[in-house]
């Protein structure tokens, strides 16, 4: 069978704007439509609503069955519950029941064992605390004994302290005698031996004073000659500076001149004196080790000058000067051996003129010249010692002015140190400076 197809079609408007449609049923064979009209549907509807009824009656009695079965079980498992319920209650009733009565036999056993416990402890207390009566008793019988004998003690002292006083009273005066002399001979005996000990002391360090001040001039010696070598090395670098060996000829250094073509011109002999006096002996031994050494001039620097010079002269063939004149000296005599070399071989065993040079040497106008060569020196290294002195004086000023900004900059870190903790780090440039710092001022 083919199905017919249902449509609607609009039929009026009416004023209000309502649409009347009317249901139509086209044929599937001619395309016929046909009105559908309440007679036509009507069975359709009532088959349609016959059918589903039935569906609905089938489903409520479905779901009263379910909802009876369900009553039922409920029913069931509530009944089920009060029996359960019920063996439980008394399941606990019996229960309970046992427990308490366990649990009293075990009461009245454990106050049975206590009320036992108890009565030997009371019993034991009563047997300790008489036996403490009895010592009791006992220690007090034993304290009256001893307050007895401690009363006897006691008077038996007294009576031995009155003996032994009248006895050291009777024999006090000869002990006090033979004490007062016993006392007065051994003080006589230990004022003997600090006397003694005291004079052995001066003696000792009288010796000690003497080895002192021989070591201390001739250390003090010894460091003049090497300052003395040391300013000759360093003036005359060309020349040669040869200390003296020990055991040979006299004197401290051998100053070879080298002139300016590299040749040897002489030698000078120096001896250099440390010492608070003055003696004429150095003079002779002086010139005696000149001849040894075969040294052309001889010159000796000391801080005591005899009593009419006062920086330089020669005396007996031998020059004689202080420390400060030492260099001046040194350089004047040095240039007249190059000259006088010179004056050698511009001779060549012209005797007249070596007489000429040696009555010049040894004449007024040389040592006037030497001397006005050795005041200019003089006057130069007094400038020099002045710019010195004021150069030190300003750097020491500064110095401390470092020091106390430094100081201070030091002093603030620590002071930050202290309430930051160690949250600041350390600056490792300031610990330098700081060590830095006492290690210079100890030098």
């Amino acid at each position: 069978m083919v199905p017919c197809f249902r449509h609607q079609r609009i039929d009026a408007i009416d004023p209000a704007g309502r649409v009347t449609m009317t249901d139509l049923i086209a044929c599937p064979n001619c395309k016929t439509e046909i009105k559908l009209t309440e007679q036509l549907a009507a069975p359709l509807i009532a088959a349609t609503r016959r059918q589903y009824e039935q569906r609905l009656a089938d489903k409520d009695g479905e779901i009263a069955k379910r909802e009876q079965s369900v009553r039922d079980q409920q029913a069931a498992l509530e009944k089920e519950k009060g029996v359960i319920a019920q063996t439980v209650a008394e399941r606990i009733s019996a229960e309970r029941a046992t427990i308490a009565a366990e649990e009293a036999k075990k009461a009245k056993m454990l106050a049975a064992t206590d009320l036992e416990q108890k009565g030997k402890e009371l019993a034991d207390l009563k047997q300790v605390l008489q036996q403490r009566d009895e010592k009791l008793a006992e220690a007090q019988r034993a304290q009256v004994e001893l307050i007895k004998k401690q009363r006897e003690l006691d008077d038996a002292k007294r009576e031995m302290d009155l003996t032994i006083e009248k006895r050291v009273s009777e024999s006090l005066g000869s002990v006090r005698d033979k004490a007062r002399q016993a006392a007065e001979e051994g003080y006589k005996l230990r004022v003997a031996e600090k006397e003694e000990q005291i004079s052995s002391m001066q003696r000792q360090i009288e010796e000690l004073k003497r080895k002192a001040e021989q070591g201390s001039q001739q250390l003090q010696g010894e460091v003049l000659e090497l300052e003395l070598e040391t300013t000759l090395r360093s003036k005359f670098p060309r020349d040669a500076i040869e200390p003296v060996p020990k055991g040979e000829f006299g004197g401290d250094l051998l100053h070879r001149v080298i002139g300016p073509q590299n040749q040897p011109c002489g030698t000078i002999l120096w001896e250099s004196k440390r010492t608070k006096n003055w003696s004429d002996g150095w003079l002779s031994k002086l010139r005696d080790d000149q001849r040894a050494a075969k040294a052309e001039m001889a010159l000796i620097v000391s801080n005591a000058l005899p009593k009419d010079i006062k920086s330089f002269d020669l005396i007996d063939g031998v020059w004689v000067t202080e420390m400060r004149c030492a260099l001046p000296l040194a350089m004047a005599l040095r240039q007249t051996l190059i000259e006088l070399h010179g004056a050698r071989l511009a001779s060549h065993g012209q005797q007249s003129k070596m007489e000429q040079m040696y009555q010049y040497l040894s004449g007024p106008r040389f040592r006037h010249r030497i001397e006005a060569i050795v005041e200019r020196f003089t006057e130069m290294q007094d400038d020099l010692n002045r710019e010195r002195r004021a150069t030190t004086k300003m750097w020491a000023r500064r110095e401390e002015q470092i020091r106390g900004a430094i100081e201070s900059t030091a002093g603030m870190f620590g002071d930050l140190q202290g309430i930051a903790g160690r949250s600041i780090q350390e600056i490792e440039g300031l610990d330098l400076l700081m060590l830095d710092g006492p290690r210079e001022a100890a030098e």
